[in-house]
């Protein structure tokens, strides 16, 4: 089995978020970047499927060389060689153009992908990435198996669970369940700094969106405790004051 795996270079969830240049870029100065946890999860099953010969893992990652250290990080995991597309990764549409360009020329079987990076979470790419090769993709997968040349699929609907078989090849957005985050060992460490690491040029992709202005939340309000024995009290508030019933 052929699989490509999907990463992203996304901020610590411990960073502190802020922008510059009027609120239209994210501020990289002093934060500490990561694979994405959603993506380590299709990394691990990607090892699941592949452990004993049973395939080859290649990781992907649209990004500049500041990444290079997530890549060899997913490299040390277990994946077996990677290719960097040498770009910005601006939008979700960009990127999976840049990933279904590499991929159409070297029929995987398999392509995996968190289930939405943790900086933007549009859970898009892995459906992109899909219809730009003409494959099935499934979304927010939740239990993966494959046999005889299927895919069988859990994910989680409304009130209860799909269970779904669809055809090699696919791509899939893995969520929570799928596999349990690996990492790395010492010797994995110690290979991945031989593992190839291909550096390819972006193609040129129409840019359909463009980020206007980044804002942060607002501070959460004050937090009003009421006793458990004045019920009325706390209907009152939610109907006068918080206004929703």
């Amino acid at each position: 089995m052929k699989v490509l795996v999907c990463i992203s270079n996304v901020p610590d969830t411990t960073s502190k978020i802020t922008f510059s240049n009027g609120d239209t870029e994210f501020n990289t100065t002093g934060i500490q970047f990561i694979v994405n946890p959603y993506d380590e999860i299709a990394l691990s099953k990607a090892i699941e499927l592949s452990e004993g010969g049973k395939g080859t893992i290649t990781v992907i990652n649209v990004g500049e060389a500041s990444t290079e250290p997530t890549i060899r990080k997913a490299l040390a995991t277990g994946a077996d060689k990677a290719v960097r597309v040498n770009a910005h990764p601006r939008d979700a549409w960009f990127v999976a153009n840049q990933i279904a360009n590499y991929a159409k020329h070297e029929d995987f079987d398999l392509i995996l992908l968190g289930r939405e990076s943790i900086d933007y979470n549009g859970t898009q790419v892995a459906g992109l990435v899909g219809e730009l090769l003409n494959i099935p993709s499934v979304s927010i997968a939740k239990k993966i198996s494959i046999e005889d040349n299927k895919a069988t699929i859990e994910r989680e609907i409304e009130g209860g669970k799909e269970i779904i078989s669809v055809p090699l090849p696919i791509a899939i957005g893995t969520a929570e369940g799928v596999a349990e985050p690996r990492i790395p060992n010492m010797r994995g460490i110690m290979s991945a700094r031989t593992k190839p690491l291909e550096v390819i040029d972006a193609i040129e992709v129409p840019q359909l969106a463009k980020v206007i202005k980044y804002e942060t939340p607002a501070p959460r309000g004050a937090v009003t405790l009421i006793d458990a024995a004045e019920a009325e009290k706390l209907v009152d508030l939610l109907h006068t004051k918080a206004r929703v019933i």
